[in-house]
């Protein structure tokens, strides 16, 4: 197929963009072409001045960029609520949201403040609890909405027995796991918008093997000489690592629903990505257990729906499940299941 660049991106003047993650890396490369193209950006982070950076750089790059921070803190469900009732307070439709913010491998098993796992918290259970609070302006934007999941989603199990991993925590597949719940977050969310008319195109991204700052603050720390000499021969840059969110995040409405977006080539690493989509593989989950994760078995509280979505097939195996009841998420969201 011929490859993509951002100057495909059709003209995105009069939209509004939110891009999770936005300070660095490949949600920085996703605001910037997003903003150079003419849509009005906000940069979802949690730091303020790494945030302030961000909007200088893009407009030193595009000087009549519409583009602002928004604090959002991905590891506190608090600070997601604060920012989601923010633009609801605005109203504005969103035209585009691009879950992509996350962390990875961590060495050491840490907790949310909510006391969720990290990994799982952060990539995706934030992203899960923004998108419901946001989905009155999602629906009236008929968003594209944008799950950022990992080549690591091959080898991923849903552990539903501990999804917290509180024993026998290990990087990888704490990792693994919480990227193949974006994919199958995508897929759902896509089902629920069609079975109930909400307009949403749900598209899930995997970027390859891009060379950002998780690389090096990830996966124990690819630093040093070794990792500096060999990284830039085995992974692509974080602008060519974007081009899949990209893709996903301007493709016309309806445009690969569904579906996974990836760059092209047998490693995705080190070569020119050259976006393309293909249907989600089937989802595994630890000792063969039909039923997956559950998007807000906990979070009713917050459910403002009618009528209630019901539980659904993915891929040949129902997502929505069980969530640990210990522990609900408070401030999570609308997109919650009915029996």
């Amino acid at each position: 197929m011929a490859t993509w660049t951002t100057d495909d991106i059709p003209d995105q003047r009069g939209r509004l963009a939110i891009v999770t993650g936005a300070t660095g890396g490949l949600g920085l490369e996703t605001a910037l072409a997003l903003a150079g193209a003419g849509a009005e950006v906000v940069l979802a982070g949690r730091n303020p001045l790494k945030g302030d950076r961000a909007e200088r750089m893009i407009r030193d790059r595009h000087p009549h960029a519409e583009v602002r921070f928004g604090l959002a803190d991905l590891a506190d469900l608090a600070s997601i609520a604060a920012f989601g009732d923010r633009l609801l307070a605005d109203g504005r439709p969103i035209d585009i949201l691009v879950n992509n913010a996350g962390v990875m491998a961590l060495p050491r098993r840490e907790t949310t403040a909510d006391g969720f796992e990290r990994q799982f918290g952060v990539n995706y259970l934030s992203h899960f609890a923004l998108t419901g609070r946001l989905l009155p302006l999602l629906t009236a934007g008929r968003a594209r909405v944008v799950q950022l999941s990992s080549m690591a989603h091959h080898g991923g199990r849903i552990r539903l027995d501990d999804l917290n991993h509180a024993h026998g925590y290990r990087p990888w597949p704490v990792y693994q796991q919480s990227k193949l719940a974006m994919l199958m977050f995508a897929v759902e969310l896509q089902r629920r918008s069609d079975a109930h008319g909400w307009g949403l195109t749900s598209v899930a991204a995997h970027p390859g093997v891009a060379n950002t700052d998780l690389m090096s603050n990830g996966p124990g720390g690819l630093t040093g000489f070794g990792a500096r000499l060999f990284l830039p021969l085995l992974t692509h840059s974080a602008a060519a690592g974007a081009l899949p969110s990209l893709m996903a995040a301007t493709l016309p409405a309806g445009c690969d629903a569904g579906r996974l977006l990836r760059p092209a080539g047998a490693w995705r690493m080190a070569r020119p990505a050259r976006p393309r989509a293909r249907r989600p593989g089937r989802p595994r989950s630890r000792g063969g257990a039909p039923s997956l994760v559950r998007v807000g078995a906990s979070h009713r509280r917050s459910l403002r729906l009618s009528p209630r979505p019901r539980c659904g097939r993915v891929t040949g195996r129902r997502f929505f499940s069980t969530m640990t009841k210990a522990s609900p998420v408070r401030h999570a969201s609308a997109i919650d299941s009915a029996r």
